[in-house]
């Protein structure tokens, strides 16, 4: 018996009209759900709508946009982070070009973003033309980034080894300086400030403490008594303190036991807080994608001839950082937004900035709700993009998926 094969097409999707009648208003009872969750939306989207553009009092975020980004870096030097900011624009629109799934949205999004801070009429003496310019460069820098990481010459691999030399160009030379050199003098972190702190901090606390917690989840599951111990005590006596109170340790305590010549800069004692924190919670992170590794996998590789360092670091850990990936994302978004606690130890980074604009005028006592929603959206916008670009990773590497 012969069977003709189906030449019909499927049927054609159903439209806007079809669809909205089959989820929202199938009958009466999934209809008057519909209406009146919109009449919510509605009532509650005109009412925030309202009081952004007609109640609410910017004056706090709009007045000081420099502050917010630099703190009070001195502003006869506002080339060196106006350059540092060229050159990481520059190193997103290469990433951008050779990661494209991941980064494209951030960089479009920053491209708009630094556009529009160029040209928004914003009354203050600090935005002047040379700055707006400066702003309207950037857009220009991501795109040609872009265009050069599209080219197939450039891979991963030189755009890391560009984000590792840049970074240590911007935070080890450009904006601290030195001193007794004219043209790159010598610049106190008291004085670095807003965004520049926290992405500082954030990063750098990123950056360090991912390598040191997988060093301290291997530590924890090796069979050398003293490394076991060791990386234990660490991990649980780190966990069992708050942030803040680490924080106070290295930024306070630490400073009484050291000689007043060698004491560490106040930035870089909270960076070493923050690592170290969250190395130790990166390490249960990274011990949980460890266990989830089948004997059988260890077996194998010592099967083909494999020692136990190359088992290490080509089989188990990609699987284990791959199956942990969501957990380590949310590590790095916590990270992020703790980085506000540094205030509490008089550093002003984004938050501290703003708690000091409000206290600057005794009318902004009353606008707190502004500066604070101001904030809030900017920690919102980067974690958003962090988790956006987690959640295509998964779904790259197949995560969950058996």
């Amino acid at each position: 018996m012969i069977v003709k094969p189906n030449t019909q097409s499927p049927p054609d999707p159903p439209g806007p009209v079809a669809w909205l009648i089959k989820n929202l208003f199938s009958n009466w009872f999934n209809s008057l759900l519909t209406l009146i969750s919109l009449s919510i939306i509605y009532f509650a989207a005109a009412s925030v709508l309202s009081w952004v553009f007609t109640t609410a009092d910017w004056r706090p975020v709009v007045g000081a946009p420099l502050l917010y980004l630099i703190g009070q870096y001195p502003r006869d030097q506002m080339w060196r982070p106006g350059l540092s900011l060229w050159l990481i624009m520059f190193l997103i629109g290469m990433s951008w070009g050779v990661w494209e799934k991941y980064v494209k949205a951030f960089a479009i999004f920053l491209a708009i973003l630094l556009g529009i801070f160029a040209i928004v009429p914003l009354e203050t003496a600090t935005i002047t033309l040379g700055v707006r310019a400066a702003f309207l460069i950037n857009p220009v820098l991501i795109y040609l980034g872009y265009l050069i990481g599209k080219n197939k010459i450039v891979n991963g691999q030189h755009v890391i080894t560009l984000w590792i030399f840049v970074s240590s160009l911007i935070v080890l030379v450009l904006l601290p300086g030195f001193e007794g050199i004219p043209f790159l003098p010598k610049v106190e972190t008291t004085v670095w400030g807003g965004l520049l702190v926290t992405l500082l901090l954030a990063v750098g606390g990123i950056v360090l403490s991912f390598p040191i917690g997988v060093l301290l989840a291997l530590g924890r599951r090796s069979s050398l008594p003293v490394v076991k111990i060791f990386s234990i005590l660490f991990i649980e006596v780190i966990r069992g303190v708050p942030l803040i109170t680490i924080l106070f340790m290295f930024s306070i305590i630490l400073a009484l036991f050291l000689p007043a010549e060698s004491r560490i800069d106040r930035v870089l004692r909270a960076l070493i807080g923050m690592t170290v924190f969250s190395a130790a919670y990166m390490a249960e992170n990274v011990r949980g994608g460890l266990q989830s590794i089948p004997p059988g996998q260890i077996e194998a590789a010592r099967a083909i001839g494999l020692n136990n360092f190359q088992t290490m670091v080509l089989i188990v850990l990609p699987q284990a950082l791959r199956a942990v990936i969501p957990s380590i994302v949310g590590q790095f978004i916590s990270l992020f937004k703790d980085t506000t606690l540094v205030v509490i130890v008089g550093i002003n980074d984004l938050l501290g900035i703003g708690k000091s604009i409000l206290g600057s005028d005794p009318e902004f006592v009353r606008l707190q709700a502004e500066m604070y929603i101001f904030i809030a959206l900017i920690f919102w916008v980067f974690s958003y993009f962090m988790s956006q670009a987690s959640l295509k990773l998964e779904k790259t590497l197949g995560v969950g998926v058996r």
